[in-house]
């Protein structure tokens, strides 16, 4: 779809949306922009806004994607050895998951809090709050290496969870901030893909470096390594954060970009942007729809060393290698999908498109489970982590479409509300299913609810605001030089003239 098709297609609300659109013209990304005489005529609200694109953008997604990565390692890190942490803490199963789920149970509460935060004090407030807390858990965890300090390592985990609040949905906000138009997709989708290499981390090197033993004074020295190193990167990033993470560019990146920075802090309200994106339909349906799957994603991440292991007994390691599989494939997903979405700008058939091919994935998961070969369990976990990890970064970007010039932050945190409300309920959900009827029967549980969300996705109306934005930001730009050709044309041609009338 081209520019002018997109912008014929996609058409703002209202005449007043259209009218501050109209206002903004785009100057090319990576220019160091320079007024020229007639753009000085034009200085006031409807003046050409200056933007330009930083080598430092690079350095400033690398370092999220970093802390993001440190953080999302300690989510799995418990659940995928689960029956090792069983046996040294004295605890049950469902006491184990809860390591997984309070990073959920967290994010619930704090994400309205912590996204006005973001709104008032910017990013780098938010990135030093979320490397501070890590770096705090990592090291309450380093205390709790007894079996009788349950509640110690649990209170670490709190503390990174809490940390998790300030971190997940930030790729897009950053992207916006920092990028340009045609290369917002993939920074995004870099942004996620710390946090999922965080998760293929925590499912790979947990089980290497906790091997199960039955000597407990072992068993504490192997767990101690891994906390022992996990607070070593978790500080060492609170300290390169510090010194090296910048709030924003002197310039913004884009005209929606510059329109975004233009509103006066007086003027924004939280709670009447919370209103507004509540009553934005397509949206409501995304939350819902990305709830549904991302849900899905986190239970079986969760519950993965129990399905493993009720099929193929003793395999903890190939858990972990499956778990690193499935996030792996996702992440070449998100790639993928990032760099197709800045190309294409095509969000809701790319969306529809992956959300029913994790529907077909979790269906052939499910399907060969329990089939006996691991090497089969490999291939399609590794497709169904393909997509529906992939779809993480989509559901940012579009949702960041759908709600333009609203924060972010808040669309964002929206949809990762809703995610760890269906994570909890379908991991307490599917344990319980596995429990009493096995594992088929739990992923069959996932995939009516995949079924749902696709069929929703496919009600969600295209509403690409920011692509709008930027489309008439362009068609402005090019109108005011034709006005000039036209201005200059006739002066030129004026004197010729005028001898003949004579």
């Amino acid at each position: 779809m081209n520019d002018k098709q997109l912008l014929r297609d996609t058409k703002p609300n209202d005449d007043q949306t259209k009218a501050k659109l109209e206002n903004h013209g785009k100057v090319e990304a990576g220019d160091v922009a320079q007024r020229s005489d007639h753009q000085s005529q034009l200085d006031g609200p409807g003046a050409l806004r200056p933007t330009r694109l930083y080598k430092r953008r690079w350095m400033i997604v690398l370092l999220f994607s970093s802390y993001s990565l440190s953080n999302s390692f300690q989510w799995i890190q418990y659940g995928i050895i689960s029956n090792i942490f069983m046996k040294f803490y004295k605890v049950d199963a469902f006491t184990i998951d809860w390591m997984s789920m309070i990073y959920m149970l967290t994010y619930i509460p704090f994400i309205f809090p912590v996204t006005w935060l973001l709104d008032k004090k910017g990013l780098r407030v938010i990135a030093l709050m979320a490397t501070a807390l890590n770096c705090a858990g990592t090291w309450i965890k380093v205390a709790s290496v007894k079996p009788n300090l349950f509640a110690v390592t649990f209170l670490g985990q709190f503390c990174c969870s809490f940390a998790q609040v300030f971190i997940l949905g930030m790729p897009s906000r950053i992207a916006s901030v920092w990028f340009g138009s045609k290369e917002v997709s993939t920074a995004c989708s870099i942004g996620v893909f710390g946090n999922q290499l965080g998760i293929a981390i925590g499912f790979l090197v947990p089980p290497m470096l906790v091997p199960n033993v039955d000597d407990m004074d072992q068993l504490a020295h192997h767990i101690s390594i891994m906390f022992y190193i996990t607070a070593g990167v978790a500080t060492f990033l609170f300290i390169v954060v510090i010194f090296v993470f910048q709030e924003q560019p002197k310039l913004p990146p884009t005209q929606a970009q510059a329109t975004a920075r233009s509103i006066p802090p007086e003027q924004y309200s939280y709670t009447a942007s919370i209103r507004r994106l509540l009553h934005n339909r397509p949206f409501i349906l995304l939350i819902i729809t990305y709830g549904l799957n991302t849900g899905c994603f986190y239970a079986v991440s969760t519950l993965l060393n129990r399905m493993i292991i009720y099929h193929y007994p003793g395999e903890e390691v190939n858990a972990g290698k499956i778990g690193l599989t499935i996030v792996i494939a996702g992440m070449v997903g998100s790639l993928i999908c990032g760099i197709w979405l800045d190309r294409t700008k095509t969000y809701k058939q790319t969306t529809l498109a992956v959300y029913f091919m994790s529907l077909v994935g979790m269906i052939v998961y499910a399907a060969t489970l329990s089939l006996g070969h691991l090497w089969v369990v490999f291939i399609t976990a590794g497709a169904l982590g393909f997509f529906m990890t992939g779809y993480l970064p989509l559901g940012f970007e579009f949702a960041v479409e759908l709600t333009y010039p609203e924060s972010e932050g808040t669309s964002s945190g929206l949809l990762n509300c809703s995610a760890q409300v269906f994570g909890i309920i379908f991991t307490i959900c599917q344990g319980k299913i596995i429990d009493n009827f096995g594992t088929l029967a739990g992923n069959i549980f996932l995939c009516v609810f995949l079924l749902i969300g696709t069929i929703m996705t496919g009600f969600i109306k295209s509403d690409l605001r920011r692509q709008q934005a930027n489309l008439l930001a362009k068609a402005a730009v090019e109108r005011k030089k034709s006005e000039q050709d036209y201005g200059a044309t006739a002066l030129i041609s004026g004197p010729q003239t005028s001898p003949s009338q004579a």
